[in-house]
């Protein structure tokens, strides 16, 4: 019968703040959604570190005859090929290098026209004007310093050149707009709680008659507070429903149908379904809780006698 009772009323408070109750949803949704995509976000650019820093490599870029001129460090000529052999041997002592690469001029020109070929300064490139390099692979990326700090004065070293450098700028920028999303999350929750506690309040001062009544009788405080947290959580759930689906529908619009990313950036290593599943039983726990949590507080003055 109680539990009855309890049903009943959510169902009619929820009625009769119908409107109150849609804002409530909305801004839980979209709150919700902001922080699903936040860890996914986060998620992403953690996926995307572990798999092009593990491929990134140390550019030693050699001198050639044309950089006598224009490059200081080269002033001294082209590397010679003691000199090559030199860096060659002190590159597979290190312990921090996994593998060494030689690149001639001949595969620079040809990875230079595979990458440029379409552009319109790639005809004016001939052979003669590519640098020989070591392509070097560390078992660590994070020791580019202890190879920078060896070679990039050697005569005969036009420049040490770190991948990774590029990668960062392309990190930081997702990380800020990670940043940006979660401000947006804070901002929706701050109003989705506000919305909660207001409704919350509004439903029990309109049955302000009935609690008063209850309270003569002797119900318990939780019994009278019940309908209340139940509705807030009820409407809770349901925009945690909704961010869950958002969630759901954004991976698969922007990554496997609509844009399709994964076949338009198949050089970009995307989080797979399992990361997205795994987050929305954490939407959905919060979406609950928080509203009732809210409502609980909001509330709690109401049942003084």
């Amino acid at each position: 019968m109680r539990a009855q009772f309890v049903l009943s009323e959510i169902g009619v408070g929820l009625r009769r703040n119908l409107t109150m109750t849609f804002a409530v949803v909305v801004s839980v949704a979209l709150s919700l959604a902001l922080f699903g995509g936040a860890l996914l976000m986060r998620e992403q650019v953690s996926t995307m570190k572990d798999y092009w820093y593990d491929k990134v490599n140390v550019s030693i870029f050699l001198c050639n005859k044309n950089d006598a001129k224009d490059m200081p460090k080269c002033a001294k000529g082209a590397v010679t090929k003691e000199q090559k052999d030199q860096i060659k041997v002190d590159l597979e002592k290190m312990d921090a290098v996994e593998t060494v690469h030689f690149e001639t001029v001949d595969e620079a020109y040809k990875h230079y026209q595979e990458q440029f070929g379409d552009s319109p300064m790639a005809g004016n490139i001939t052979p003669d004007q590519m640098q020989e390099s070591f392509r070097v692979k560390l078992d660590d990326p994070q020791k580019y310093k202890v190879v920078a700090t060896a070679f990039a004065g050697r005569d005969g070293v036009q420049s040490v050149q770190d991948q990774r450098s590029i990668l960062d700028q392309l990190f930081e920028l997702m990380n800020g707009m990670n940043a940006v999303a979660v401000y947006v999350m804070i901002l929706m929750l701050v109003i989705a709680l506000i919305l909660i506690v207001n409704t919350a309040r509004v439903s029990a001062f309109s049955r302000r008659r009935e609690t008063g009544i209850m309270r003569l009788v002797g119900a318990s405080g939780f019994y009278i507070q019940a309908p209340f947290i139940m509705e807030a959580a009820v409407a809770g759930l349901i925009g945690g429903v909704l961010a869950c689906a958002m969630l759901l529908g954004g991976r698969y619009f922007l990554i496997d149908g609509g844009l399709a990313l994964q076949e338009k950036l198949n050089l970009i290593n995307f989080i797979g379904w399992d990361a997205v599943l795994t987050k929305l039983p954490l939407v959905l726990a919060i979406g609950l809780l928080m509203p009732a949590v809210a409502a609980l507080f909001a509330l709690r003055k109401y049942l003084k006698v």
